[in-house]
């Protein structure tokens, strides 16, 4: 399958705003630097951009970088400082109970399998604020602000209370979903099933920051990918 290209939603002299495909990090990789990242493809034709937060591989959507060092320095301190506003759009697995809440635990790295995170009492404060957009009988789109940054903060946050993502191989229990689970009397084919969706269900949707230059606020937001978008039609259609 081709790796759809990133593209930008904003650019100045100050910022970039890029909208990142699932499938490529946001920096190089640390043992594989000629892989293109993100950043990679978007220096290549705007020139250097300094990293301010990241993404995991397979989530989409919303990403800033700075393109000199003192709007790096003041991006920086906004996410540091929790002055920026980031909402996610994520299904999770299961029924939520009410219509808003959330999740106030800490996180830490697991000792005996890095790269992976849990909730953990000696672990670094970690706030995740939700609200259900949508409910259906085994799944719910829920939007989601965090208010801190940790590592994969959302995906172990829904993963201890119970409802992971609807596609997480590393949380949950799904590498991907299959319209076959949600719909009766589904019809196989000779062929084998293709997932609607083999990725994590999580999309960046909005960011809110102040401008490094000019002070003032703005709001930069991605549409739904393709597969998110598909995979809610048919919940709609097959699973309310």
């Amino acid at each position: 399958m081709k790796q759809q290209a990133p593209s930008v939603i904003y650019i100045d002299d100050d910022i970039l705003i890029a909208d990142k495909p699932s499938g490529i990090t946001v920096i190089p990789e640390r043992f594989n630097t000629e892989k293109p990242s993100l950043q990679s493809i978007l220096e290549a034709k705007h020139g250097k951009l300094w990293v301010v937060h990241r993404l995991d591989r397979e989530t989409t959507g919303v990403v800033c970088f700075g393109r000199n060092e003192e709007a790096h320095k003041s991006l920086s301190k906004q996410f540091e400082g929790r002055d920026v506003k980031k909402i996610y759009k994520v299904i999770v697995s299961g029924r939520m109970e009410g219509t808003a809440g959330e999740i106030d635990s800490p996180i830490m790295e697991r000792p005996n399998k890095l790269g992976t995170m849990m909730i953990h009492s000696k672990g670094k404060e970690a706030l995740t604020l939700f609200e259900v957009e949508e409910q259906f009988r085994s799944c719910a789109l829920l939007n989601v602000e965090i208010k801190t940054g940790r590592t994969h903060q959302i995906r172990v946050h829904f993963a201890s209370a119970g409802h992971p993502l609807l596609v997480d191989s590393v949380y949950g229990a799904n590498g991907s979903f299959l319209l076959s689970t949600i719909k009766k009397k589904y019809k196989q084919s000779d062929e084998e099933e293709r997932p609607v969706i083999a990725r994590l269900t999580l999309h960046s949707y909005s960011l809110t920051l102040t401008h490094p230059k000019t002070g003032e606020e703005m709001q930069f937001t991605s549409p739904l990918p393709h597969d998110m978008d598909t995979l809610l039609k048919l919940l709609r259609k097959y699973d309310k």
